[in-house]
């Protein structure tokens, strides 16, 4: 979890391969019109984001105890409640970092269609983990293969 630009989906791919699980991109369950009003500058509301979270929760339910890496953003408290709903042991990882950072981040990133401009709004909404939810912050400063580290060592030992 985490904002646009924090590295989820290179991060996320990387600990997938490591951990000989299945990995999944969140925005690959955007509907369309999703895209486009992101591409337009415009951010999601609930109602937006409702089915989106379901598909991903499905993608979830579906693994079934075998493990799996879905990129989400999860900023706030109440979409991860949802997408643990069906789920309970899911486990997040929030990948932080300085709002300058991951804005250059950003900014160098190539065709993808999250606008910079709303990378202020995902960081007024996002709600960091609370102490009763199942999951570890990792920062994201250096290279992807370091936060991956970082990430591997802050899973529970996963059952294969």
């Amino acid at each position: 979890m985490g904002v646009s630009g924090s590295g989820k989906s290179t991060v996320g791919g990387l600990l997938a391969h490591r951990l000989g699980v299945p990995y999944a991109e969140a925005d690959d369950f955007h509907p369309a019109a999703n895209i486009a009003k992101m591409s337009a500058g415009h951010p999601l509301d609930d109602a937006d984001r409702a089915p989106w979270l379901d598909a991903i929760a499905d993608w979830i339910v579906a693994r079934d105890g075998r493990g799996g890496v879905v990129s989400c953003s999860a900023l706030r408290r109440r979409y991860r409640d949802r997408l643990r709903a069906d789920a309970p042991d899911l486990f997040f990882l929030h990948l932080d970092g300085p709002p300058e950072l991951i804005a250059a981040r950003l900014a160098a990133r190539m065709q993808h269609f999250m606008p910079s401009g709303l990378l202020r709004s995902q960081f007024e909404a996002l709600e960091p983990l609370d102490p009763d939810e199942a999951g570890a912050v990792v920062t994201v400063e250096g290279g992807p293969q370091e936060i991956a580290d970082r990430a591997l060592a802050a899973v529970p030992a996963v059952p294969r």
